[in-house]
């Protein structure tokens, strides 16, 4: 198996930042650094180590769901001393998320210690819509949903488009539908700060063929045959 594989799997990191931690001298096997790209090990019989600690595969791969609540961040810890989704999934494997929610995002968040469905459900080839429902003060225009749909304009740059439908409004705040296919650093609040409007509650309630469904703030369980499937079966 290659080096960069092996630590993808095993849930080090993604093969492209596997290779840099390579070219950077961090990782031994049988105790001897290897810089090389393109590395070949035995997966079975040779020792890895990153950074000093051994690396294995696991026994057997695991895919949660978990419907995030606000105020939590996805990381495995925070310098901040916030709490983390970790503080909500009791396990005793080595689990990380599926990409990310801001702080502020609640909803739906894959957890997995498998790097290589990780690295293809993020990976933006595959473009895997995420949709998200977002909670907007006021009434909102259809010249808005318009823009939205074709991308704005930020700092110069056009964002990517998206799939827009309003769902409702109550008098107070308009309730819309966001479909996208790429996953930019706050796409979604950024998108609607672009054109002044102010997102009250932002939450992901789907990634590809697997809903959030009936789980409740912090609950979550193993995703299904056909759940796992249906990703796996994306462009």
């Amino acid at each position: 198996m290659r080096l960069n594989k092996f630590l993808s799997a095993a849930g080090v990191c993604s093969r492209r930042k596997a290779d840099q931690l390579i070219t950077d001298g961090q990782v031994e096997v049988n105790g001897k650094p290897v810089t090389e790209l393109g590395s070949v090990i035995d997966e079975k019989k040779d020792v890895v180590k990153v950074g000093g600690r051994e690396v294995r595969l696991p026994l057997s791969h695991v895919y949660i769901k978990l419907n995030k609540p606000k105020g939590y961040v996805c990381s495995a810890s925070d310098d901040k001393g916030r709490k983390t989704i970790f503080d909500l999934v009791k396990t005793e494997q080595r689990l990380f998320s599926v990409g990310r929610l801001d702080y502020d995002t609640e909803g739906l968040i894959l957890l997995t210690n498998d790097g290589e469905f990780a690295s293809r459900i993020t990976h933006p080839s595959h473009m895997i819509e995420k949709e998200y429902v977002a909670t907007v003060v006021g009434s909102m225009k259809e010249s808005e949903f318009a823009v939205l749909r074709k991308g704005v304009v930020e700092n110069g740059n056009r964002m990517p488009s998206a799939k827009i439908k309003p769902i409702s409004f109550d008098g107070k705040v308009t309730k819309v539908s966001v479909i996208i296919d790429e996953g930019q650093n706050r796409q979604v609040r950024r998108m609607f700060e672009a054109i002044g409007r102010e997102i009250k509650l932002l939450k992901r309630v789907r990634i590809g063929g697997v809903k959030l469904g009936g789980l409740k703030r912090g609950e979550f369980k193993d995703l299904r045959a056909e759940e796992l499937s249906s990703l796996m079966e994306e462009r």
